[in-house]
């Protein structure tokens, strides 16, 4: 799923049927450890609300009213329909809309599963923009590949910030790396401007202003600077532009950053000595920095920061941000059958993009709840116009508005390869059970529909262990010696990389092999909400869901509760709210409701309400992302679900919308 974890399971089976589950004890970064949103999969897989077999709407859409029919039904019905949409309006008219529902390289984005299928019809491409690809793309344009250190060797770093992640509830294997780490002298900042149950857990915690880390990463080297504690050898060596960068951190002294971020003067210069003087120094930074409108470049100029100390050039030291760019599959698209060049649309750019498409295909996404200005989004797929099928497991907000549902396998039901991007690890994932029902795994759907529709290309019809053995074919190094039945036979194999890893010791994966600096006056980029009136909402991971998934599971709702805001206690005086009370959370997107908690663990002109939640299981029908603008941030057409202004009011009494 979309966790950097990628935990590896192990599923006992008793008479054709999984029975229990539990977390490899052999893994090295699973431990045998599950969080508690996964410990309940079996469970989930066997839910009531299960979608077991193909549907077509029968009521108005959003309403959620099918009947069921065959898979012949829904393939001809499908094909048709297909046909009939490429000949009037061509190809691009169609957007195949997959999420991050499941990271296979098989059955899932990764591998941009059933993206030949799409090919072949000519269909729009899709940018899967909504996780991570503004960091991606900042770190990319800094060290010439997202990949950095490998979380393992937390365990020798001496100074550890964890900025803009929250450990204990979007990653917790990596927790043990950092205890290790901590108990062999490291100490642990927690930089975030929610204080977080990691935060409780660190030595430090640091409560920045929403989208200004960049400016706090220029601070804190302007005290590196003024200590004299920049490697210069490792500069000289191994990166370019130091001289105009350097200039650039001259104009962030720590009382301008203190302005900027909200961050005492002396904190800042405080954790600056540390980091000017604690060698090595690790950074974990996740998703969540970068969804602001400067988020690529705070995390190029976070990639700076082992520049400038030449904590690059050490085991445990560095930036963790995803571990995918070590990942070297051959993923082959066959960009080839595409007849000609065709447009590229953009996850997060639904709302205003989907005017222009007549067939949305959605497969491992829950966009009604999880993309952002929903409320346009669901005025689009109201249209008569617009043929939407949906690949799904359960029923969801975007199924109400489908017009035809496929019923999709779970992750004990069908063949994949994983390889988590919070590790150094391949995964093979051999079913444990038959597919629930009439549901069929990803590649298998667009298989079959193929078929039907009388295509011919042999692609289409490659197996899933064929599409493994092509995958593990990519002649790169790290590939070496992991052969398809290594995989199966073991479960789990590190790709070829030393340990410990010390990835850009000796250069980086950039044209000129250095690690290249921010231009001048491109090292910090405000977030959009900057001096505006109102209140900036974040909208952080839930403890209970991974995005929107298991948030329809009833134990793990009774854990979460009802949705809250949190709101500062000053902020909560100055509009008449109190703890519990219900409240509107609005902008001029629209709005959604939760009960108040006031608390200091946001600070003032700052709230948090986390996301995941499906709007129709939600008071208001509604979740945080009714808010949420259609913008983009600096790089990748990021998202930015945390670069927001809103209002909260309260609602005319407790419990009452």
């Amino acid at each position: 799923m979309d966790c950097p974890d990628g935990c590896s399971w192990v599923v006992t089976v008793e008479d054709g049927k999984p029975t229990s589950m539990r977390g490899n004890p052999d893994h090295p970064y699973t431990r045998g450890a599950l969080c508690v949103k996964v410990n309940r999969y079996l469970e989930h897989t066997q839910a009531s609300d299960r979608i077991l077999h193909p549907m077509r709407r029968v009521g108005p859409k959003g309403s959620g009213q099918f009947e069921r029919i065959t898979w012949d039904e829904a393939l001809e019905e499908i094909s048709v329909r297909l046909r009939g949409i490429v000949e009037e309006f061509g190809g691009e008219a169609i957007w195949p809309y997959q999420g991050t529902g499941s990271l296979g390289y098989i059955q899932g984005c990764e591998g941009a599963a059933g993206r030949r299928f799409w090919n072949t019809l000519g269909a729009s491409k899709h940018w899967l923009n909504i996780c991570s690809s503004a960091g991606s793309i900042g770190l990319t344009r800094a060290n010439g590949t997202a990949g950095g250190m490998d979380p393992e060797n937390f365990t020798q770093s001496k100074l550890i910030l964890l900025w803009g992640t929250n450990t204990l509830t979007s990653g917790h294997h990596l927790w043990k790396f950092i205890q290790e780490g901590r108990s062999n002298g490291a100490y642990v900042v927690s930089i975030d401007p929610i204080r977080t149950r990691t935060a409780d857990q660190a030595d430090e915690h640091l409560a920045i202003r929403p989208g200004t880390d960049a400016a706090l990463a220029l601070g804190l080297l302007h005290v590196v600077l003024a200590e004299g504690t920049q490697d210069e050898e490792y500069l000289a060596e191994h990166t370019e532009g130091w001289d105009d960068f350097q200039q650039e951190i001259l104009k962030y002294p720590p009382a301008r950053v203190a302005e900027i971020t909200g961050i005492p003067e002396e904190t800042i210069h405080s954790l600056g000595m540390r980091l000017a003087h604690t060698r090595p120094t690790a950074i974990r930074a996740t998703m969540g920095i970068q969804r602001h409108a400067g988020g690529g470049t705070a995390l190029r100029t976070l990639a700076a920061i082992p520049g400038v100390t030449g904590d690059w050039r050490h085991p445990g030291g560095g930036v963790a941000y995803s571990t995918s760019g070590h990942v070297h599959l051959n993923i082959d698209t066959r960009e080839d059958l595409l007849a000609e060049p065709v447009r590229v649309l953009t996850m997060t750019r639904l709302a205003s993009e989907l005017p222009s498409v007549k067939c949305l295909w959605v497969y491992g996404a829950n966009p009604v709840a999880s993309t952002s200005d929903t409320n346009r989004i669901r005025r689009e797929l109201e249209r008569d116009d617009l043929f939407t099928v949906v690949m799904e497991q359960f029923p969801t907000d975007t199924v109400d508005y489908a017009d035809i549902v496929l019923p999709a396998t779970m992750q004990t039901e069908h063949m994949d390869l994983h390889a988590g991007y919070g590790h150094m690890y391949l995964m093979w994932n051999e079913p444990a059970a038959a597919p629930a029902g009439e549901s069929l795994s990803t590649a298998e759907t667009f298989r079959r529909l193929a078929a039907h529709m009388g295509m011919t290309e042999p692609s289409l019809f490659d197996s899933d262990l064929e599409l493994a053995e092509q995958l593990l074919a990519s002649g790169h190094p790290s590939m070496e010696g992991i052969t398809l039945d290594r995989l199966r036979k073991e479960g789990w194999v590190r790709m070829n990389y030393p340990k410990p890893f010390a990835p850009f010791a000796e250069g980086f994966p950039t044209n000129s092999g250095r690690l290249r600096f921010p231009r001048a006056g491109k090292a910090y980029v405000p977030p959009a909400t900057a001096g505006a009136d109102g209140l900036t909402l974040i909208t952080p991971a839930a403890h209970t869901f991974i995005n929107t998934t298991f948030a329809n599971n009833p134990e793990l709702l009774r854990r979460a509760k009802e949705p809250v805001v949190l709101v500062n206690p000053a902020d909560a005086a100055a509009r008449g709210l109190v703890d519990g009370q219900r409240a509107r959370v609005h902008n001029h997107n629209g709005e959604f409701l939760a009960d108040v908690e006031v608390s200091d663990r946001v600070a003032p002109g700052v709230v948090a309400s986390p996301k995941g939640r499906w709007p129709k299981l939600s008071p208001g029908n509604s979740n945080p992302n009714a808010v949420v603008d259609e913008r983009d941030a600096d790089m990748g057409r990021g998202a930015v679900y945390h670069d927001n202004i809103v209002e909260v009011t309260p609602c005319a009494s407790p419990g009452t919308p």
